[in-house]
């Protein structure tokens, strides 16, 4: 059996276990490119696992290509482009070309979000000041385009609500805080705002407390689910490969965790899913 192969089976015993969430869920954050396998087989998977549709966030001009091409080629994918808050040294000398390849990208209908932007404080892969120059670009970007904002914020949360707050008002259901990371306290400045949060699989892991007592807090209205595939893979499968297919775990456990049936959580998701990505 050759690696790939391999992965997949993993990957389908994982997921298939008999308890999965009712269909009409999806992946909202995924990096297919990055997963590495078959994208045909990865989407199978995920319909197998009741996630019927996902959307394939773009870091830089190759990825958001690549996402692009992919949602062209397959009805269930969907794309994000944008340059990644880490990746915007790379391009800062050429911001006329490659907001003008973004722009032309975003014009398909099938790309959903500019995404993923945002700041990242943790790495120092680019300056503040250059990661805040790419986000108002990529806010000015969604708004002509009237696509929804998909946000990479890491360790830089005051900077990121300061500047969404400069730049607003904004659209009802526009902006998503991709692999949400605040706490109770900044799940509720969001819901007031209407922002949408969207949980990755460490809202499973056992020392994440914060994200859960997040994940309470946020309206049902206002929450996707996501994989980050190929990070951040739920429990009870944290250690494995991680695949849009598992999104369904992240799903049941939300449900559980706000007390909801998961049919209904569900279909939540979907009008969710549907508000903002508008397919």
């Amino acid at each position: 059996m050759n690696d790939q192969r391999a992965e997949r089976v993993v990957l389908t015993q994982a997921t298939g276990d008999g308890s999965l969430p009712a269909p009409g869920a999806f992946d909202s954050h995924t990096h297919m490119d990055i997963v590495g396998l078959p994208v045909d087989g990865v989407l199978a998977d995920a319909d197998a696992a009741g996630i019927h549709r996902v959307v394939n966030a773009g870091c830089d001009l190759p990825s958001s290509r690549w996402g692009v091409t992919c949602a062209q080629e397959y009805p269930a994918a969907y794309a994000a482009v944008a340059i990644h808050p880490n990746s915007t040294l790379e391009v800062d000398g050429m911001r006329t070309a490659v907001l003008a390849e973004l722009a032309g990208l975003a014009a398909s209908s099938r790309v959903v979000a500019i995404g993923e932007t945002g700041l990242d404080y943790y790495r120092d892969y680019a300056p503040q000041e250059v990661q805040q120059w790419w986000f108002r670009a990529h806010i000015a970007l969604a708004r002509q385009a009237g696509k929804a904002l998909m946000i990479h914020d890491r360790e830089a949360h005051s900077d990121v609500l300061s500047i969404l707050a400069e730049t607003g008002p904004w659209p009802p259901d526009s902006v998503i805080f991709h692999c949400f990371s605040g706490d109770a306290q900044m799940a509720a400045q969001c819901a007031e705002a209407g922002y949408i949060m969207s949980f990755a699989g460490n809202v499973t892991f056992k020392n994440a407390t914060s994200l859960r007592e997040a994940a309470v807090v946020a309206p049902a209205s206002l929450i996707l689910c996501e994989t980050d595939a190929p990070y951040l893979t739920p429990v009870p499968h944290r250690g494995k490969p991680n695949s849009p297919a598992m999104t369904a775990h992240t799903v049941r456990f939300i449900a559980g965790l706000k007390g909801l049936d998961e049919a209904e959580f569900c279909a939540q998701l979907q009008a969710t899913g549907s508000r903002v990505f508008r397919w």
